[in-house]
């Protein structure tokens, strides 16, 4: 009897908190996947990383050891210099001299990386003034590029995703459910084969180092606005066209960012995924539901007063008005 009383009111406190439950398993689940993440990047990694660490020191002391007339604090001071130079992407390399990193195209991709917040981290600011600009345009362009990014996204998943798949359940009679997963997946897959497949096929062609792998590589952390930086297109000594690829890179960047937005909105609107995500939201209060729903009903008297209104002016019947009324919502549904 005590055990049965026992496991009722637990189940009853696991429903009255749920969402809590929830959140607090996916807090958890969150800092396990960071652990794992850690875990297999250390042990792929490291012994990477050691194996070129012994290389260089064997390569530091040979180079030692060939010019005695160098001390081993006057070659770490030129490394040093060399280094630092190299993070603000400047090369003492020969064959890469002839590369400017801030002409007008390299200035303009660097922009779009900044706006975008990719940031590879190739190219930084030199100076302070171009540290300060880059703070305030950072500030002012960050946003500006969410809203721009946002309103351009909201009118092409209308055309994109909402018309073909009411088109398809008014038409056909089809679920709307099975018709908006089967319509996320088929641009799911469009959309991996215009802006991942293709591209990086085309970028193991026109970068000399680079295979499929990474090229695909290349598109996948670009347009995910992680941006790491080891592989950046167009710094290659002997790039032809170099000013026009640097500006159809800019262009790929935008439009795939775009892209990945309108297929990331398609998905979240899929019913079974706005039921998950209700899992780890919080619970609106009672209060605000009935003001919510008071608000509502006030707005839709309102406006239905209005209309009534306005119609009593045209036609003294209420007959006309209920009629009129019906093929009004039809279109609205659809527009929606």
């Amino acid at each position: 009897m005590l055990q049965s009383l026992a496991g009722s009111s637990c189940v009853r406190l696991v429903e009255q908190h749920r969402s809590a439950w929830c959140f607090a398993l996916l807090v958890l689940g969150y800092l396990l996947y960071l652990v794992f993440g850690a875990v297999v990047f250390s042990s792929v990694e490291l012994p990477y990383e050691d194996l070129l660490r012994q290389e260089l020191s064997k390569l530091k002391q040979r180079f030692l050891e060939e010019h005695a007339c160098l001390s081993e604090q006057q070659l770490e001071q030129f490394l040093m210099r060399v280094l630092e130079a190299s993070n603000y992407g400047v090369s003492v390399l020969s064959n890469a001299s002839g590369n400017w990193n801030w002409d007008f195209t390299s200035s303009l991709f660097f922009a779009s990386t900044v706006l975008s917040t990719t940031g590879y981290g190739h190219t930084v600011p030199l100076s302070d003034g171009g540290k300060a600009f880059c703070i305030i345009y950072s500030v002012i362009g960050i946003p500006f590029t969410l809203l721009f990014l946002t309103a351009v996204v909201q009118r092409i998943i209308v055309y994109v995703t909402r018309r073909p798949v009411l088109y398809f359940h008014i038409r056909w009679g089809f679920s709307k459910q099975i018709v908006a997963i089967i319509h996320a997946i088929v641009l799911g897959f469009i959309t991996v084969s215009f802006f991942f497949l293709i591209p990086a096929a085309i970028f193991s062609v026109l970068e000399d180092d680079w295979n499929f792998l990474e090229s695909f590589y290349f598109c996948f952390i670009s347009l995910s606005t992680i941006g790491l930086g080891d592989y950046v297109p167009g710094e290659g000594y002997n790039q032809k066209f170099r000013e026009l690829y640097k500006i159809g890179i800019t262009c790929y960047l935008l439009l795939g960012l775009i892209a990945m937005l309108v297929v990331l909105e398609t998905f979240c609107e899929l019913h079974e995924l706005k039921k998950f995500r209700k899992l780890f939201y919080v619970k609106k209060d009672k209060e605000e539901d009935q003001v919510h729903i008071m608000e509502h009903d006030q707005l839709s008297f309102s406006s239905i007063s209005d209309q009534a209104a306005s119609m009593k002016d045209d036609q003294k019947a209420n007959e006309p008005f209920v009629n009129s009324q019906s093929p009004t919502s039809n279109d609205s549904s659809l527009n929606n």
